[in-house]
């Protein structure tokens, strides 16, 4: 008697490809995978298919994590960039204060407080890890 039956051995080669990616090509097609998936399943933990549109966005973030490093960047930084590809001024951001704070912010002369952290995640919908 073997640990694995043939059955199981059958369903494996059948699933495991879609729960490797090993090269750039397999993770195109495992993001293409994976919003189909949460096109069809969405939020719905009760779908059948949920589990695997989990375990695939966990692979593909481990994959990502070891092929994909971001950049390092400093708040100001950050927040220069997100203000660029959302066509905003210093004025346009009293969450962080005056236009004269967002200036010296930007200057790298202050540093975010972890209110203007907070308040610039939820406007750019961001995690607030990304300005620390």
């Amino acid at each position: 008697m073997t640990v694995i039956s043939q059955e199981l051995q059958d369903h494996w080669m059948a699933v495991s490809p879609f729960l490797s990616i090993r090269n750039a090509a397999e993770y195109d097609l495992a993001i293409a995978r994976l919003n189909s998936l949460l096109d069809e399943v969405g939020a719905n933990e009760q779908h059948p298919l949920y589990m695997l549109l989990d375990t695939l966005g966990t692979l593909i973030h481990e994959y990502e994590e070891q092929h994909y490093s971001a950049p390092e960047c400093s708040g100001a930084e950050v927040l220069q960039l997100l203000m660029e590809e959302h066509g905003l001024t210093q004025s346009n951001l009293p969450e962080i204060g005056s236009q004269g704070v967002v200036s010296e912010i930007l200057r790298g002369k202050r540093e975010l407080n972890i209110r203007q952290v907070r308040a610039l995640a939820d406007r750019f919908h961001v995690s607030p890890a990304v300005f620390i």
